[in-house]
Parts: structure tokens; sequence; C-alpha cells
């Protein structure tokens, strides 16, 4: 009986996967179809996608011989063709590299590049401040009003930058001869657990210079 109840089931389920076939098969075979097509399409994605970072990698690395030879023009050019065509790690790289080397040429204009960067919604919060830093670094020197205000930005407690953000705000200040306002920088890095122990190191230089006042300088 129990042999005979078996076979039932097993023909009853044949008969049953049968029945399912038959009325579902097209899409049965649709369906495998398109499970292989998507993944051979997801393969061919990869390999056009592996092709085009080892060319961006050979461009970018031909960029960068251009500039230790000291051919920033030519290297800023090349860095830009990459920014502009390049995938996105490279493009941004080469954007950053575009920026420094516009600088050497002009800092105006290589603070204008960074600013482009820092203003760019697709770019990653961490980059665009650290291009924030590095434009206001380079107008830092003509008492920049921009500047100032986005290294004041930077120099909040929680922004990974405000260790070089607070101490180039010090300097400047102490350039100045705000040696009040110098002090204040000063003190928010001593305070700060997480202060560079190199950054620790020069501030007992700053420190002592604020403390002497106003510095005088001669051209």
């Amino acid at each position: 009986m129990d042999e005979f109840i078996r076979e039932v089931d097993e023909e009853y389920r044949r008969q049953r996967i049968a029945e399912i076939w038959k009325r579902y098969s097209a899409l049965i075979v649709g369906i495998a179809f398109l499970l292989v097509a998507g993944v051979a399409g997801w393969r061919y994605w990869q390999h056009v996608e592996l092709q085009r970072s080892e060319a961006a990698s050979a461009r970018y690395d031909a960029a960068l011989r251009l500039a230790r030879e000291g051919k920033a023009e030519e290297a800023q050019k090349a860095f830009d063709a990459v920014a502009a065509e390049a995938p996105g790690g490279y493009r941004l790289l080469a954007r950053f590299r575009a920026a420094g080397e516009a600088a050497k040429a002009d800092a105006a204009a290589g603070a204008r590049a960074y600013d482009a960067i820092a203003s760019d919604g697709a770019v990653d919060g961490f980059m665009q401040d650290l291009a924030r830093l590095r434009g206001a670094m380079l107008r830092l020197d003509g008492s920049d009003a921009q500047a100032a205000a986005d290294l004041e930005r930077l120099a909040t407690p929680t922004n990974p930058w405000r260790h070089t953000a607070r101490e180039l705000l010090g300097l400047a200040a102490l350039k100045r001869g705000e040696t009040e306002a110098a002090s204040r920088w000063f003190d928010q890095i001593a305070a700060d657990r997480e202060t560079p122990q190199g950054l620790r190191s020069r501030l007992e230089i700053y420190t002592a210079l604020a403390a002497g006042g106003p510095v005088q300088t001669t051209q």
C-alpha cells in the first residue's frame, strides 16, 4: 500500500510539472534567457570598466611624468584631459593635480580650480573640504577674506582637516600681528586630544611667538 501511494504521488507530481511547463514554458525560458543575458552584460561592463581604468591609469602616469620633468603647462593639460574622460577615481585625482599644476603658474587660477572641486556636489564631502583647504592655502598670503572663512569652516571640532586649518589661521593672525587671535587658535590646537604630535611640537614655537607680542617684519 505504501509503495502504491508513493507511485501515485510521484505520478501526480510528474503531471503537475508537465502542466506547469506546458503553461509557463515560454515564461521560464524567457526568465532564464534574461538571467544569462544579465550576467553576460554585467561581465562585459566589468571588462569595459577595467579597460577604461587601465587606460586612465596609463594616461595619469604619463601626466605625472610631465609634472616631475617640470613641464607644468603640459602636465596640466594632460591632467585636464584625464579629468574630462577618466572614470571617477582618476577623474578626481586628475582634477586635484591639474589645480596644483595651475597654481604653480598662477595661484589665483589654482585656487579657482580647487574652488570648482569644493563646490561640485558629485564630489565626496571629505574631498570637497580638502579642495577648500588647498584653495584657502593659496589665498591666505593675500589676507583673502574668503580664505579665512573657508578655514574657519574647516576648523570646527568634527572636521578631519581642522588641525591644519587651525594652524594656518593661527599663523595668519600671528603674521598680521593679531597675537590674541593667534593664541585662541593655538589654544584650540592644544585642547584637541587628536592633534597630531608633529603639530604639538610646532605649537610650542607658535605659543612662544604669540606670547612675545606682535612680530616686526622687515622687507
